[in-house]
């Protein structure tokens, strides 16, 4: 059976996650106020609807109270995230994420019970400050203080050297958890064509090269001595 979602809000963040899970084949619930956005959604979501969502009828009128998640992505206007948050848990929405946009935005929306919250511009900004600081540092992702994934492209040093060669893992005490290769493949017996290949959970044996990516797991200042080294 599968999974229905109510996205609430459909600025860029609020957009994406619904066309996520439509692409993951879950069905969505897309609600915002804004026609032209409603518009914009319709031949992505299962069921797109212009209606306020601060009014508990209309919520209601939409069956919101039989989703199993309602994701909620009002976080500029902190007020109606607030009261949409509020009147969900009365409805008795089983599960509920919200968008916040500040610290304390964040803690009134756990104090009212919220699953989970998302930061998502702090998170990007996080991530970016990480790229300024350690260029070879693709993506990062904190797992808990402390502690992060991070992609670090492979720098000269390593190249085509095995991954005991290397001694990252002792030398910096990180987990190697993948390895991101780019290939060139032929398609149709003659179209050459460039795919990236993912290697989980690699072996001691296996080669990095210039252009690889590894996928690290760690403590953040072991994990930014290695970004950082040569």
């Amino acid at each position: 059976m599968q999974r229905l979602f109510a996205v609430i809000g459909l600025g860029r963040f609020g957009y994406s996650v619904a066309e996520t899970l439509v692409k993951k084949g879950c069905e969505v619930l897309a609600i915002d106020h804004d026609e032209s956005k409603i518009q914009s959604i319709s031949d992505i979501a299962t069921f797109a609807v212009q209606c306020d969502a601060t009014d508990e009828r209309a919520l209601k009128a939409v069956s919101t109270q039989n989703v199993d998640v309602a994701i909620v992505s009002i976080g500029e206007n902190i007020e109606a995230s607030i009261l949409i948050v509020q009147t969900l848990k009365e409805m008795g929405v089983k599960s509920i994420i919200a968008k916040a946009v500040a610290s304390i935005h964040g803690k009134i929306l756990t104090n009212l019970g919220v699953d989970s919250v998302i930061y998502p511009e702090r998170d990007a900004a996080v991530r970016l400050a990480h790229r300024l600081i350690s260029p070879k540092v693709l993506e990062y992702l904190e797992l808990a203080p402390g502690y992060s994934i991070e992609e670090v492209a492979i720098s000269d040093r390593f190249s085509g050297l095995s991954l005991e060669e290397s001694k990252i893992s002792e030398q910096h005490n990180l987990n190697i958890i993948g390895i991101k290769k780019q290939v060139t493949r032929m398609v149709k017996g003659k179209m050459m064509k460039e795919q990236e290949i993912f290697n989980f959970t690699p072996s001691p044996s296996d080669i990095v090269e210039r252009g690889d990516v590894l996928v690290v797991i760690g403590k953040e200042d072991d994990l930014d001595r290695f970004s950082n080294s040569e």
